[in-house]
């Protein structure tokens, strides 16, 4: 299994790169936009600012292998958020792969932001990316901003209000959380997603 993880310098690649050879998949860490278009896989990962991490993605040319990608992709945690339309963090465009714009989390003292934890995770419709995962399985999150809830959630997370926690669309797929630490349930659905077909 070839999985391409972008390096973007904005993202806890380590752990993924730790996660993914675990479960037995050879993984490449790249910037390399010919190796990212040649992969069975993609993983998008991120921690930080949405613009930032955009124009990292434009000034190494990297937008359109990202975009283009016909092959199964995933977008973890801020790479979830990069695969909508737009972000209202720094007013940032999106890769447009998902309709929708991710907004900020509102912070309350029950709920303060940014949700740092675990949470649980509601199905919302059966999907191969969610197999052998329970409807109310805790996933840990980190995040400041939301992506919506729409026809593309697979499943949704309560913190304040509810919102898009895996996300799904033919090929494109993505987690709020952080799959790779997430235990066995985060291990389940990386599992999930290096068995998708091609």
């Amino acid at each position: 299994m070839n999985v391409a993880v972008v390096k973007l310098g904005v993202g806890n690649t380590a752990s993924v790169m730790f996660a993914l050879e675990r479960l037995g998949a050879r993984a490449i860490l790249t910037e390399d936009a010919s190796r990212i278009a040649d992969a069975e896989r993609v993983i998008l990962p991120g921690v930080g600012a949405a613009a930032y991490a955009m124009d990292l993605l434009n000034a190494k040319g990297l937008r359109a292998a990202v975009a283009q990608f016909s092959r199964p992709l995933l977008g973890i945690c801020l790479g979830q958020q990069l695969l909508f339309e737009s972000s209202e963090e720094g007013d940032a465009r999106g890769l447009g792969l998902l309709h929708g714009r991710v907004m900020r989390l509102p912070a309350s003292p029950q709920a303060p932001s940014p949700h740092m934890g675990w949470s649980k995770l509601h199905r919302a419709r059966p999907h191969a990316l969610l197999d052998g995962v329970d409807d109310g399985a805790y996933v840990y999150f980190v995040h400041s901003y939301v992506c919506p809830i729409s026809e593309d959630t697979l499943a949704s997370a309560d913190y304040g209000q509810r919102f898009a926690a895996v996300v799904g669309k033919g090929n494109i797929f993505g987690c709020q959380f952080h799959p790779e630490r997430s235990g066995a349930v985060g291990a389940q659905i990386l599992r999930n997603f290096l068995r998708l077909p091609c």
